[in-house]
């Protein structure tokens, strides 16, 4: 299952769970793509449950997609990852080291009022630690 909720005007949250497939993956991007218009200087809390590894054609999708992806992920400046397992938050924080301008955090399922007050801070400015 794929989600992607509006919450406020520069926030998304996604709910990621189960396996996604081919015809999945193409609807969860659309849908994500379409959610994200106009946002700027975005906030994004990324659930991830209960994952299981996408189909092969699932991750065709997404690489045929990677600049669209790309273009995504500059609309946001924090993104927050609750994952259940600690092999998705690892690989969560070493991608959002590879996007410059991007804060990512990666937290485990019951710290989510540590990632929505982390969400909330104010990003800080270039230049500044």
């Amino acid at each position: 299952m794929f989600q992607v909720n509006h919450k406020g005007a520069n926030r998304i949250d996604v709910t990621l769970t189960g396996k996604l497939d081919s015809i999945q993956m193409r609807i969860a991007l659309d849908e994500l793509f379409r959610k994200a218009e106009g946002i700027e200087h975005g906030r994004m809390l990324y659930r991830i449950q209960n994952l299981e590894i996408p189909t092969l054609g699932a991750l065709g999708v997404e690489l045929a997609r990677i600049p669209q992806l790309l273009r995504f992920l500059r609309r946001f400046e924090r993104i927050a990852v609750l994952a259940d397992r600690e092999w998705l938050r690892k690989l969560s924080e070493i991608e959002g080291a590879l996007f410059p301008g991007i804060q990512l955090r990666a937290f485990e399922p019951g710290q989510e009022a540590q990632a929505e007050a982390w969400l909330a801070q104010p990003a800080p400015q270039p230049g500044q630690a």
